[in-house]
């Protein structure tokens, strides 16, 4: 950098207008020998010559003049800018033709049209699986009893509770997911499809979650009681997920058979006007493919099927285990959603 400043004054106390040319890119300033005169490559990029840089500065009139110009000149192409989407250096980018079916531009970031679908309606909700063996009795006054905390805090306050159910079931399709992931790394294996799966199933509880954030504003307190149970709950399940998968997903089943019970309530309320049957949200209407006019009953009806399926998944990939097998030789339960 000495070099650099000796340069420079030579080249000023000598009058040389081409002697030296720098070349500054955030904030570092590189001297080599032109004699060429001021030229600009690039916005981030700027060459001039030793001489420009110390003479320029005295001459106000350029400088005001040219700053405003510099104002003035790109008013009249900010629109347009604006309303083209500029392209990444990394090339990473959206395509401008991703529409709905109607052909309007899609407005969504965190899904696309093909990851939609329609919900499987036709889905038995009244399944029951009968805990017979020790560790299923475990699982299912396990959950019971977890109900209990639950329906003294939230009551018949459906909305709220939603919100904190789908934060807690979220947490076990992911947990489960980064656990097989993490092992076909280790034994150089397949997972037969239920990495996958299982993810699919954490992503699916999270646009849940998306929605009924639309529906429920939640107080600080609530906020608060999320990240204290996701804490909890996401470092038990880990550690219950490693020491026993087919006691991990026998809860899991057991904790959706409960969240089809909720929303039914849920339900209830809505049909006897003890909720307000308001309108659907932007997000569930594209996400679920639902018609435009649909309402708060037609979310929580997909929901519910989507908890349905999730039961039975997860009580399918504890009766894998029960059997003495591993996931990677059952079916994964891919492309429901």
């Amino acid at each position: 950098m000495n070099q650099i400043a000796r340069a420079l004054m030579r080249s000023a106390v000598h009058g040389r207008r081409g002697g030296v040319r720098f070349v500054s890119t955030s904030g570092f300033a590189i001297a080599r020998a032109s004699s060429e005169g001021f030229a600009v490559k690039q916005p981030s990029f700027w060459l001039f010559s030793a001489s420009q840089l110390i003479e320029r500065p005295f001459s106000s009139s350029s400088t005001s003049s040219a700053s405003s110009k510099d104002d003035s000149a790109p008013k009249g192409g900010e629109k347009s800018e604006k309303s083209v989407l500029v392209s990444s250096y990394w090339g990473i980018t959206r395509e401008k033709s991703i529409t709905r079916e109607d052909g309007s531009p899609w407005p969504w970031n965190c899904f696309m049209p093909w990851e939609t679908y329609k919900a499987d309606l036709s889905i038995d909700l009244h399944k029951h699986h009968v805990p017979k063996t020790f560790l299923d009795k475990f699982a299912y006054w396990t959950v019971k009893i977890l109900r209990i905390p639950t329906d003294i805090f939230f009551q018949r306050r459906y909305g709220c509770r939603a919100m904190m159910l789908e934060t807690v079931a979220a947490v076990p399709g992911m947990v489960g997911g980064m656990l097989l992931h993490l092992r076909s790394l280790r034994k150089f294996e397949q997972s037969g499809g239920w990495i996958k799966a299982l993810l699919e199933e954490a992503e699916n509880e999270r646009m849940h979650l998306m929605t009924m954030v639309e529906l429920v504003k939640p107080k600080w307190y609530e906020r608060l009681l999320v990240l204290t149970v996701q804490g909890v709950f996401f470092n038990a399940f880990f550690v219950l997920y490693l020491i026993s998968p087919k006691l991990a997903h026998r809860i899991v089943g057991y904790l959706e058979e409960e969240a089809i019970h909720s929303y039914t309530e849920f339900l209830n309320d809505i049909d006897s006007g003890a909720i307000k049957n308001i309108s659907a949200p932007a997000i569930a209407i594209d996400y679920w493919r639902l018609p435009k006019n649909a309402t708060l009953r037609d979310v929580i009806i997909v929901v519910r099927a989507d908890e349905a399926h999730h039961r039975d998944v997860n009580h399918f990939a504890s009766d894998i285990h029960y059997q003495g097998k591993e996931l990677k030789e059952a079916p994964a339960p891919l492309g429901y959603h």
